[in-house]
């Protein structure tokens, strides 16, 4: 339920970061009476990504009648959440230093472009992080028997609205450089486990083998009961006693994902203007 909190929480708090951003270029410009399509493209997304959510959920109703298909779409849904998560850990990291000029320049263009734009430009600005919630609520309770994952986004998305509305509002100040840094190695090792039990779902489903080569075992050390093994368990998706292919899944992702993210980002030199000499500019 932790891990699917702070999903819920980053998530929510870039998009309310952005509805913030376009939010404010409004008020600043003097067009408050646009504030309404931002809203309504907003809601839209929500509403599109909820729709997606649920026909993803139709879907493995419809065809989840047997243990191996459940599983099977289990370790799929699984791998393809780990995709969507790091991609948005890699994409925030680079364009939390511009994200904010660009959609203002783009909420300008807009605005010339007409009411249909600027909904637009809301639309998808949203729509990027609400999708990846839902793939990853998904991905989560696909193997859940509670409601602790939905529960869990849930609570991560209100906490996100509040703080977004309260820094908007000037009440609360957060170094996000350091909030999405930190958050985002958190996310790596979520990722380093989901994508790892996804591996064990195909391996219960007999697509790959290997299910009874157990790389260690230290159930006796950390019991899967054990509050601290549950709380492992529903952060990290750690098993105390996993397969030689799930710590190896594990490692492959999480070694180098973790080199990749920690590695500074090289600024793109300015083009060099060239120096024009006293004889040329005779």
């Amino acid at each position: 339920m932790l891990a699917n909190y702070l999903i819920g929480l980053r998530e929510g708090l870039e998009a309310s970061l952005v509805v913030s951003i376009l939010a404010t270029f409004l008020v600043k410009a003097g067009r408050r009476d646009k504030l309404k399509l931002v809203w309504a493209g907003v809601v839209a997304a929500l509403a599109v990504a909820a729709v997606g959510w649920g026909l993803l959920q139709f879907v493995t109703a419809l065809t989840a009648k047997s243990f191996t298909t459940q599983e099977t779409i289990g370790g799929v849904m699984s791998i393809v959440a780990v995709g969507f998560v790091t991609w948005m850990i890699f994409w925030m990291r680079k364009a939390s230093r511009s994200i904010a000029r660009e959609l203002r320049e783009r909420m300008g263009q807009a605005l010339e472009l007409g009411s249909g734009a600027v909904v637009l430009l809301a639309f998808l600005a949203v729509f990027r992080e609400s999708i990846e919630t839902a793939f990853i609520v998904y991905a989560s309770a696909a193997t859940a028997t509670t409601a602790a994952p939905l529960t869990g986004v849930m609570l991560g998305l209100i906490t996100s609205v509040v703080l977004g509305f309260a820094i908007y509002r000037g009440a609360v100040k957060i170094n996000l450089a350091v909030f999405f840094k930190w958050t985002g190695a958190l996310l790596v090792l979520v990722a380093a486990g989901i994508f790892a039990y996804g591996f064990h779902d195909l391996q219960e489903a007999n697509i790959l083998p290997g299910l009874q080569n157990l790389a260690f075992d230290i159930s006796q050390v950390i019991p899967p009961d054990s509050w601290y093994g549950v709380l492992l368990k529903g952060i990290f998706n750690f098993s105390p006693a996993p397969t030689v292919l799930e710590a190896t899944a594990w490692l492959v992702y999480l070694v180098p994902v973790l080199f990749l993210y920690f590695r500074p980002i090289k600024s793109t030199p300015s083009p060099a203007v060239p120096v024009r000499t006293a004889q040329e500019n005779s």
